[in-house]
């Protein structure tokens, strides 16, 4: 399935900026089920310095410098990305506490280099209060993937997705009592829970179709970048989980990149000096080429 994905930030600020500085992930990461066709990154004032490069995780991160005074910014990324379905191999699925004994067990790179992600991050912090509600979904035996899959169906379930309840600097304490928030919430959450079983688990960001067939709903978070998680398990790799859906993605989800959680890859990061308060718009369009 093709992809023609806009997605447009306009910042607008009370005073003048006189120096910005930014760093975006916006661009769809090369993959294996994706690809990019056609790119196009257009910011407003036009920046001194405009340029693109790898971050740590291996995402494409386009960094500019706008040195000119201004009191609006308007960043509008526009691609044609190709994504196929995923290929689960649930046929290897084994029981969950396999998995743990493996990810002490295996040297090889790709499991050394997963590690990293069963560590605290900036927003996500292991607790045995996620390790509790998390142990419902793994109990003794209880295969991996499908464990994993209890777990997002119950946080679908138990929390209500309710744009305006969260910022993303509300404590996952607050969003576990109150049992609402965003993707990105959710996600958290859910990373939280995994980390807190020992099991490496990452955040990712991307995109959703925004206008499905029509006999189909919209999925919920697709008017705007989009936030899901991927557990590892040794010896096959990484498998995504969307807990705000409450499915597994395969090609209606388009991978912006990913991190320990939201700070590694949020959209749009920088410095200004000036501009005092400021309101910001983002619109995000995604359709089917094909």
């Amino acid at each position: 399935m093709k992809y023609l994905i806009k997605h447009t930030t306009c910042y607008n600020y009370m005073d003048t900026v006189s120096l910005c500085r930014n760093i975006i992930h916006v661009s769809p990461r090369e993959y294996e089920n994706q690809r990019n066709i056609f790119e196009n990154i257009t910011v407003t004032p036009t920046p001194e310095i405009i340029e693109s490069q790898k971050d740590y995780f291996g995402n494409k991160v386009y960094f500019f410098t706008i040195e000119k005074p201004h009191k609006n910014l308007t960043i509008i990324a526009e691609y044609e990305t190709e994504v196929t379905p995923k290929n689960y191999n649930d046929f290897l699925d084994q029981p969950w506490e396999n998995v743990i004994d493996l990810l002490h067990a295996d040297s090889s790179i790709e499991t050394i280099q997963a590690l990293e992600y069963l560590y605290d991050s900036y927003y996500v912090h292991k607790h045995e209060d996620w390790k509790e509600y998390a142990s419902e979904s793994f109990r003794p035996g209880n295969l991996f993937l499908n464990s994993v899959m209890d777990l997002t169906s119950r946080i679908f379930t138990d929390f209500k997705y309710q744009p305006n309840a969260t910022t993303i600097a509300t404590p996952l304490h607050e969003v576990f009592l109150q049992k609402s928030g965003v993707c990105q919430d959710f996600s958290h959450f859910q990373i939280a829970c995994l980390r807190s079983l020992g099991i490496p688990t990452r955040y990712v960001s991307g995109y959703l179709l925004t206008t499905p067939n029509p006999d189909k709903p919209n999925l919920i978070g697709s008017d705007a970048s989009h936030a899901w998680v991927q557990v590892y398990c040794p010896g096959i790799g990484w498998f995504d989980f969307d807990p705000t859906n409450n499915l597994r993605p395969s090609d209606q989800h388009i991978i912006i990149g990913w991190g320990r959680d939201y700070d590694d890859v949020s959209p749009v990061k920088g410095v200004i000096l000036g501009g005092e308060n400021h309101t910001i718009t983002v619109g995000v369009s995604v359709i089917g080429a094909e």
